[in-house]
């Protein structure tokens, strides 16, 4: 039975979390969090074969195929809940600011009952904006307080933020940042600004984030294979996948740990940190060499009059695969001349990293206004690979 929670303002998030606290105490079924197309919050309740102690059934983000339904059980989000509360240094009153039916978004639930905190949640009814998270940041009421964002939501808050935002910034214990990578960039300004920033990296199938400021939290256990694919590994790791649970290729266990292969290439220092480096799929082979997406938009966005970029592979007639790139202007680029359109900047970028790049430059690139996103505030990957691949044309 799905149960639907009024629409207007912030979402209702009482019924789920009656949902939730019952199937964390095996008083009732799994539970999935979904959105209405009248913006509510429906609780859905899921059967969970092979699995008894499952309490939700969260979505992957489907940012590179098809949404999987990922079982996390009591043991990994207690896990979790713990891991996280000792990285924090205490529990505390958490603020809803992610859409609540992925795992960044459930997990400010869950955590909120194991701490037996009253979490607030954030009106998104018109979307995200600095004075909505301003106005609920004013409304929590515990000294230790905490929120989750992605990246291009704490660009918008520290974009000539005001008086107003900044304190309730920095009011938080932490601001766990995850989702996409952050930028250099980025973390240096919430630096600047005085916000405590904690980044993150994991996923639903982590019990979303595992490991902290490149170090895995406590119980959480972090290899490289020799391909450079990383694997997760420890009590947080989801059960499964309720499609297909005996899924061995992504999930298995080896002397009583259970692991889970990320779709992530990574390197561990001498200290035991983390870098994350790409995805795995994000390797272009163009003219027989081998280009990191990754580092070609690393390179992308150092650009003046870049905000932001998306590199992937197309397929080509000539080079295999041809480099190509989805870009958001900021300024005009340097040389170009005053008034000059979107476009005339654009091909100014081009002949600029065709001079500076060599074979790294994007053979198609394409100018918007923004990146195009998921709900959870993570980069549209397929749907800006296939209007890339289209302006491409396959040359």
């Amino acid at each position: 039975m799905n149960t639907p929670a009024k629409a207007a303002g912030p979402i209702n998030i009482e019924p789920a979390l009656t949902a939730l606290a019952a199937a964390l105490h095996g008083e009732g079924p799994a539970v999935e969090l979904s959105i209405g197309g009248d913006g509510a919050l429906v609780v859905g309740h899921l059967e969970t074969p092979g699995c008894d102690d499952a309490v939700a059934v969260v979505r992957t983000s489907g940012s590179t195929g098809a949404p999987k339904a990922t079982v996390l059980t009591v043991e990994s989000l207690a896990a979790s809940s713990m891991a996280t509360a000792l990285a924090l240094k205490g529990e505390g009153q958490w603020l809803l600011a992610l859409p609540v039916q992925y795992v960044a978004g459930i997990q400010v639930l869950v955590r909120s009952l194991f701490a037996g905190t009253r979490p607030w949640v954030m009106d998104m009814s018109h979307g995200f904006t600095p004075e909505a998270f301003t106005a609920a940041a004013q409304e929590l009421t515990d000294k230790i307080r905490f929120t989750s964002l992605v990246p291009t939501q704490l660009q918008r808050l520290l974009d000539e933020p005001s008086p107003e935002t900044l304190a309730a910034l920095r009011r938080f214990n932490a601001v766990l940042l995850g989702g996409a990578p952050a930028p250099a960039s980025l973390l240096a300004a919430a630096r600047e600004a005085g916000v405590r920033v904690i980044t993150t990296y994991g996923s639903a199938e982590s019990c979303g984030g595992c490991v902290y400021d490149g170090f895995p939290l406590e119980g959480v256990s972090v290899r490289v294979e020799e391909d450079g694919r990383i694997l997760l590994g420890g009590d947080t790791i989801a059960a499964g996948y309720l499609e297909s649970p005996e899924s061995t290729d992504t999930f298995f266990e080896e002397d009583g740990v259970r692991w889970y292969r990320t779709s992530d290439l990574g390197s561990i220092d001498d200290d035991g940190r983390l870098t994350v480096l790409g995805r795995a799929d994000d390797v272009i082979i163009t003219g027989g060499v081998k280009v990191s997406a990754a580092h070609v938009q690393e390179e992308l966005e150092k650009s003046d009059g870049v905000a932001a970029a998306f590199v992937a592979g197309v397929p080509s007639a000539e080079w295999g695969q041809a480099v190509a790139a989805y870009i958001v202007l900021a300024d005009p680029a340097p040389d170009a001349a005053p008034g000059a359109e979107a476009g005339d900047t654009a091909v100014v970028l081009e002949q600029h990293w065709h001079r500076t790049l060599g074979v790294l430059a994007p053979k198609t690139v394409l100018a918007a206004s923004g990146l195009l996103m998921l709900p959870n505030g993570k980069p549209d990957r397929l749907a800006m690979t296939a209007e890339l691949k289209a302006r491409h044309q396959g040359k």
